[in-house]
């Protein structure tokens, strides 16, 4: 067996070839690109090794509870979290109740949209891969993996390159673009919510994509 060296956790000292996976093996099963499996190694969700030759194997487990989360997703309700639509909105944010606000609103104005929600950055991530929206609301501070890793990790997705991103945060606009850590091209609105302002931005998304 190949000498393994340690990447994002220590490799067991036997190895069972059934405990784990290529990358290309790991991403069949989870239903994503290459590089997304690659991205959420090198964010830790993933646990992997290198092998002596340079090839990363990933850890089966993990890549099991990956599934697992994948799975829970899936059940919840539609009726209870999304609307009918071309357009496809994903509403990331911690806070239960602002996700059910934010669907309820976004419901009332009768855009020709899909909303669905995640309640962190990983749990988005996943959604994306799978789903591929149009368009991500989402809050910055968050438990776990933020907005704004999130969407560091959005950026390097080739997958996921044309999707537009809306940051929404309590914390002061001129603090966050002064740290530079949201990219240009990323509007913010800041809480409490101006939906006046979010329903003008998502017509003129709509508009552009149709």
């Amino acid at each position: 067996m190949a000498e393994l060296i340690n990447m994002n956790t220590a490799a067991p000292q036997q190895l069972n070839p059934q405990d784990f996976l290529t990358t290309r093996e790991a991403a069949e099963l989870l239903g994503v690109a290459l590089r997304t499996v690659q991205l959420w190694v090198e964010a830790g969700t993933l646990s992997a090794w290198k092998t002596a030759g340079g090839h990363r194997r990933i850890d089966r487990a993990s890549v099991d509870a990956v599934l697992k989360q994948q799975s829970s997703a899936r059940q919840i309700p539609a009726s209870a979290e999304s609307v009918k639509g071309p357009f496809h909105i994903l509403v990331v944010d911690d806070d239960a109740t602002m996700r059910e606000i934010m669907v309820t609103v976004i419901r009332s104005w009768n855009l020709p949209v899909t909303v669905s929600t995640a309640e962190d950055g990983f749990a988005a991530l996943l959604c994306i891969g799978e789903t591929h929206p149009d368009l991500l609301l989402t809050d910055l501070v968050m438990p776990g993996m933020d907005g704004y890793r999130m969407i560091r990790h959005l950026r390097a997705m080739p997958e996921a390159h044309l999707i537009d991103v809306i940051a929404i945060s309590g914390q002061d606009p001129a603090e966050v673009f002064r740290a530079g850590q949201l990219p240009t091209d990323v509007p913010l609105l800041s809480k409490p919510v101006p939906f006046d302002k979010l329903h003008a931005l998502l017509q003129e998304r709509i508009a552009a994509r149709s």
